[in-house]
């Protein structure tokens, strides 16, 4: 089935910086100087126009010459800046002088182990690194081995003795009165930023999101609001400024976070409270001593929202809408939030993707869309503007009207590729389309559902997982104790759709003089020493005498899943 989205179309990309999209726009003139940021761990607040002023700084600091005591950082000379730390309005103000300056960047993930680590410093061919002070001691070991000179480690966020902040680097741009440097000039195609993703199936790739990309995505959400703007006028926030609050603690370096609190409170003036990392106490703590007005989740946080006995304690009088993404939102535990805030309220849904800049399908306000927009309970919603959409059979043939396919999309927002990787980067961006792995239907009013996940990666706690990372370590284990391993999901997650990932392995003779109980016990360890918390095996480790497979050599993983529920019920039963 072939469609296009029922929004009007967004203007046409033009060759420009996506800063002057977020900081260059005539009705930004007129706003007052609002709080922007707070931190919600110390109470920390930061303006509008201080931050802004912040953003000239950090570019300077980071693009003047070395002649000036500055970085002297420009994307044309390759240069790309990787970025590991939690959440903070340092991390924010970095990301935009970075583009200002048009310097690619790599968004690392604050949660990596060493072994993640190095793999993404490696995949992105970082040439310098911008690290929180608590991560410092695993950033210099993997920066080592990545080929990172030791005197392009800098701190994000606070200081540690010997080396030099970012705040310094501001600082000395300061205390020096360093002419700002211009805000460079960028193409459509000009390389913004990496982020970590892992596509279709396979190893965590590095997506490249251009600056037409942001622009294009920008532009798909000021769409949508004009057409919610047109049917309804939403009462003035309650809270002290009179502005929406919101509570952000999605991960920086994850691409929801990343739109929903560095780039989308830009378009119209928002106060992001921010945490460093999810905490849920702190969390509740926050929504009422700031009066938080949008929530910005992932289903496996409703889930422990909606589970948590604080929650029935807590004040949810100034929450005024609620948004969930990263991962498919099971309709009963929807229907749990107006329960619990006593008030209707809807949770809107969507459906994106890294490769797709952030977001291509999501829920409509009821009456746009010339009256055709309708709340569907279960559905994910309709396409952003602009965008067209295909669900397409095994076989290549379309799919029929409400029979499930795997999603192809084109549009201004679908990614530049995969950095450094052309064979994935050509089974996945074909002719325009972007494959998305990921089954849907399509009703005839061009309303999606989510049908299956057609590759293998998983979603734990809205973050994909990559089967195929996780087999990879249990094989490298120094002992050699595996011949052949697979990694699939299981029953187990928080919520009834998530999977959790569970291995079956083959033991090497070396595996078998230790013996199953001591084979397992150290794959226990090895693999959770070397992968984030939400990648360990929930699922368990079975040792198997082999994996079945088909002639081709394809890993029948569903065989071994159907056996392991199987087991499940039965037990249940008992």
């Amino acid at each position: 089935m072939y469609i296009k989205s029922l929004y009007p179309q967004p203007p046409p990309i033009e060759d420009l910086n996506f800063h002057h999209t977020l900081f260059g726009r005539p009705d930004q003139k007129d706003w007052p100087d609002y709080t922007l940021f707070i931190d919600a761990s110390n109470g920390h607040r930061r303006t509008h126009r201080e931050f802004v002023t912040d953003i000239y700084d950090g570019a300077t600091a980071l693009g003047a010459s070395l002649e000036t005591g500055c970085l002297g950082l420009c994307g044309d000379d390759g240069e790309m800046v990787g970025i590991m730390s939690d959440n903070s309005t340092e991390y924010v103000s970095l990301i935009h002088s970075l583009i200002m300056i048009t310097t690619p960047f790599a968004l690392i993930s604050s949660y990596s182990t060493p072994f993640e680590l190095k793999h993404s410093l490696k995949l992105s061919k970082a040439t310098c690194l911008f690290v929180q002070a608590k991560y410092l001691p695993l950033a210099l070991a993997a920066s080592k081995e990545a080929g990172i000179s030791n005197r392009r480690i800098f701190v994000l966020g606070g200081r540690a003795s010997g080396r030099t902040s970012f705040t310094d680097l501001k600082e000395h741009v300061r205390n020096e009165h360093i002419p700002r440097m211009s805000v460079r000039p960028a193409h459509r195609d000009t390389l913004a930023y990496l982020v970590f993703s892992s596509g279709t199936s396979g190893l965590p790739k590095a997506v490249m999101i251009s600056h037409g990309n942001l622009q294009y995505s920008m532009s798909q959400a000021i769409v949508v609001a004009m057409e919610t703007k047109a049917v309804f006028s939403p009462p003035p926030p309650p809270t002290p400024e009179g502005l929406p609050v919101l509570l952000a603690f999605l991960p920086f370096h994850h691409t929801y976070g990343l739109h929903a609190f560095s780039f989308r409170p830009f378009l119209t003036p928002v106060t992001s409270v921010i945490l460093p990392q999810w905490n849920l106490d702190l969390a509740f703590t926050a929504i009422s001593k700031y009066r938080i007005t949008h929530l910005p989740l992932i289903p496996s946080v409703i889930h422990q929202i909606v589970n948590s006995p604080k929650a029935q304690k807590a004040d949810w009088s100034s929450v005024m809408s609620i948004n969930s993404g990263a991962a498919y939102l099971p309709p009963d535990l929807s229907e749990k939030v107006p329960k619990l805030l006593k008030k209707e309220i809807h949770v809107f849904e969507g459906y994106g993707m890294s490769e797709c800049t952030i977001a291509a399908i999501g829920q409509p306000f009821p009456g746009t869309l010339d009256g055709k927009a309708r709340t569907v309970i279960g559905s994910t919603g309709v396409l952003l503007p602009g965008l067209e959409a295909r669900t397409v059979r095994e076989d290549g043939t379309e799919a029929d009207v409400n029979e499930p396919g795997e999603l192809w999309l084109r549009g201004g927002n679908v990614a530049l590729g995969y950095w450094n990787n052309d064979s994935a980067t050509k089974s996945t961006f074909i002719d325009g389309w972007l494959h998305t792995g990921d089954s849907f239907r399509i009703t005839e009013d061009h309303y999606f559902f989510f049908a299956d996940r057609a590759k293998d990666t998983l979603k734990v706690s809205g973050s994909q997982v990559s089967p195929v990372e996780i087999e990879n370590v249990l094989l490298e284990h120094p002992d050699r104790l595996l011949v052949d391993a697979t990694v699939a999901g299981v029953s187990g997650g928080r919520t009834s759709d998530e999977k959790v990932p569970r291995a079956w392995v083959v033991l090497s003779e070396a595996g078998k003089k230790l013996g199953p109980q001591g084979v397992i016990k150290a794959l226990e360890l090895w693999h959770e020493a070397n992968l984030s918390k939400y990648k360990w095996l929930r699922g368990g480790i079975e040792i198997v005498n082999d994996i079945p497979k088909n002639p081709t050599g394809k890993v029948l993983r569903r065989i071994l899943q159907e056996k392991y529920e199987n087991k499940l019920k039965k037990k249940a039963k008992l």
